[in-house]
């Protein structure tokens, strides 16, 4: 059986779209999934791993008042980022992730609260998660996670 990303990745190759990301606690981790797969090539533009928030302001645009006010833990933020991704690497989707992986809390949200965003193709959604599990596994959860949400979206546009 096809894996969750592999699935993904046909169907950008088969609709000629690309794809970016916009990374906090995963630091990389989405990019690498997207990237095991022969020919992602052709459909994977990059992404930007902003773990600090003036980062997420400066590369990304995330509002620099929301991230004061409320910190970059949040669905808002989420979707400022994968739009930042989307228009820094001229891609057609993007995925982002922020959260807390831990061990302990952080802006008063507690380890394993993790929020995905995906924009594209007048989409434009963002989620929360809880995981629980040491920092790799809310890491890892955290890629599964935005994996199964954009490969849904996905055939959601495609009919499927």
């Amino acid at each position: 059986m096809r894996s969750v990303t592999e699935k993904a990745v046909g169907i950008l190759l088969g609709s000629g779209k690309t794809v970016a990301v916009a990374e906090s606690l995963t630091a990389g981790l989405l990019a690498a999934e997207f990237v095991c797969v022969p020919g992602v090539s052709a459909v994977f533009r990059g992404g930007v791993v902003s773990y600090a928030t003036d980062l997420k302001i400066s590369l990304l645009g995330v509002d620099a008042e929301l991230a004061e006010r409320e910190g970059v833990v949040n669905a808002p933020v989420a979707l400022q980022m994968a739009q930042g991704a989307a228009e820094c690497c001229g891609s057609d989707f993007a995925l982002s992730t922020t959260g807390v992986a831990g061990p302990g809390p952080n802006e008063g949200k507690a380890a394993g609260t993790v929020f995905i965003g995906c924009v594209g193709a007048g989409l434009r959604i963002a989620r929360e998660y809880h995981f629980s599990g040491t920092r790799n596994d809310v890491r890892k959860g955290t890629v599964k996670a935005a994996m199964e949400l954009f490969l849904r979206e996905l055939e959601k546009i495609r009919g499927n």
